[in-house]
């Protein structure tokens, strides 16, 4: 059984054929999926289909592209989606300092926030972090508490990030990009991933694996992501399938 850990099934891309995306997954050994929600509107649609699909489940956040527009109706709101039994995590939250649609302070202010519920909410979190490391781990371990668990989704740092993630006891997601011709060092550092820490995601419908490349992607292809992790760790597919779907179910809570 595999799971893909991140998607956005809830997109536009997926309005004319959603059942049958899901269909495909589960014809290739993808059991279960994990929605995300990247903005208010996009966690109500999360919940929504976790609630007619039984393979689906959901996280509820705002991504920091969309911390500008964040309010504190917005945070109540969330908090009532996160009482949903399908409800799993809190994500994805974070800083992107890469595109910097959200000023940087705000982007703080509002993943400071999500921190706080997710410890009110007993939840883990999925986490959201480009070009702004420095920022991303500093405030983690200012607002670090006992049961704080999360994964870094979509990992694309270098070892020393990848060691400092280990250190916060975070699990750490990869994508298709490993298979991508120029993923050298992406894959040094996927090799370096304690077994017990890895989980794999498609973050569908982005980042179609090489070969597939212009194409949406689907949460099928976590197949081939597990396939691929399996030929860079030296280790069966079936190891990877093993481990990575145990750690989904341990981080997030799944009883499946």
């Amino acid at each position: 059984m595999l799971i893909d850990t991140h998607c956005h099934l809830d997109f536009p891309e997926f309005d004319a054929d959603r059942e049958e995306v899901i269909r495909r997954a589960k014809d290739s050994g993808v059991e279960y999926i994990i929605n995300v929600g990247s903005s208010l509107e996009n966690s109500r649609a999360a919940v929504k289909l976790s609630k007619e699909y039984p393979a689906v489940f959901a996280s509820v956040g705002i991504h920091p592209h969309d911390a500008k527009d964040f309010s504190e109706d917005n945070l109540l709101e969330i908090k009532e989606l996160s009482k949903n039994p399908k409800v799993i995590a809190i994500g994805e939250v974070g800083l992107d300092f890469y595109r910097n649609l959200s000023e940087e302070s705000v982007q703080e202010e509002v993943f400071r926030k999500f921190i706080g519920l997710a410890k009110e909410r007993n939840l883990p979190l999925i986490f959201h972090c480009r070009e702004a490391k420095a920022d991303f781990l500093r405030i983690l371990k200012e607002e670090s508490f006992p049961q704080m668990r999360g994964v870094m989704h979509c990992f694309s740092g270098d070892k020393d990030f990848l060691r400092e993630c280990l250190d916060l006891g975070l699990y750490v997601s990869f994508t298709c990009n490993v298979t991508y011709k120029k993923a050298d060092n992406l894959c040094q550092v996927l090799k370096l991933v304690p077994q017990d820490k890895l989980m794999l995601e498609t973050d569908a419908p982005y980042l179609s694996p090489e070969g597939f490349r212009g194409k949406r992607n689907e949460p099928y292809q976590v197949k081939l992501l597990a396939e691929t992790i399996a030929k860079i760790r030296s280790v069966t597919f079936g190891e990877i399938a093993e481990a990575t779907t145990v750690n989904a179910k341990k981080l997030f809570g799944l009883d499946i």
